[in-house]
């Protein structure tokens, strides 16, 4: 079975997920910390309730798959199909009625992603991609279903280029460091955003996203995406992102290369 078989599935993944998200959000539900401690890491009954939907109809449907998921741990990891969930990215917004998260959904197949969905419920928009194209879903100008490619804008050079992260406090120690140099360079630098933001990228609004301490579950839906509009997205060392870490995407190349050499300067 090829991974473009999987884009229906998907879309039943993210219809479950929202229901089980929207009667939560912007309501006066609790948030607890799973942090044990450290930087506040909310978590709410939205998040593990479509986690749980989407692990249902996974297993229901594709018994011999993988899930690695945000709320509820790994099941079958190194399986030839293995789903990678993070059933709210960007919890923190989720909490704060602001609709910069989303629902991200990707599928490897032998380790590599091959299939991506970034579904935002309350905007009712869907960003997806399998590596060679990438598209937008949602509504348009008068209110009727509309749907167009995706592709990121070029960009010459760093100091043309809209840089985002989620939040310089998530970049500690040296990562904060070589951040704050390519910010430095920057024509114009902006936090917040999460997922979101690279699917901005992929639209051709944003030309660079810098980040560290991610998750597998936090950028294996985001690579098929910005991929398949063009982008390229690595590990700062230049290899693979699927494993989450440090990431840095960009739409243009040059733009990449560029932040390359700053992230890693002695």
């Amino acid at each position: 079975m090829k991974p473009v078989d999987f884009a229906a599935f998907v879309e039943d993944l993210a219809r479950a997920s929202s229901e089980a998200i929207l009667p939560f959000f912007r309501t006066a539900m609790h948030a607890a910390d799973k942090s044990n401690g450290g930087m506040f890491d909310p978590v709410t009954e939205a998040d593990r309730g479509a986690e749980s939907a989407m692990r249902r109809l996974i297993t229901r449907d594709f018994p011999s798959h993988g899930i690695v998921g945000e709320e509820f741990g790994d099941h079958a990891p190194d399986a030839e199909y293995v789903w990678v969930l993070d059933p709210i990215d960007g919890t923190k917004s989720f909490i704060s009625g602001m609709p910069t998260w989303g629902t991200l959904i990707g599928l490897t197949h032998n380790g590599s992603p091959c299939y991506g969905m970034m579904h935002q419920p309350f905007t009712r928009e869907s960003f997806v991609g399998d590596g060679a194209a990438a598209t937008w879903r949602g509504l348009g100008i008068h209110g009727e279903q509309a749907e167009r490619r995706l592709h990121v804008r070029r960009c010459e050079g760093l100091a043309h280029a809209t840089l985002m992260t989620t939040h310089p406090a998530l970049l500690v120690d040296d990562t904060l460091t070589a951040f704050r140099r390519v910010e430095a360079k920057a024509r114009l630098s902006r936090y917040g955003g999460d997922c979101y933001m690279y699917c901005m990228l992929a639209a051709g609004h944003v030309d660079c996203i810098v980040e560290s301490g991610l998750k597998p579950y936090d950028i294996v839906a985001l690579i098929p995406i910005v991929e398949g509009a063009g982008g390229v997205i690595t590990a700062w060392d230049g290899g693979s992102p699927a494993k989450g870490g440090a990431i840095v995407a960009c739409g243009d190349k040059r733009v990449h290369a560029e932040v390359l050499a700053l992230l890693n300067a002695k």
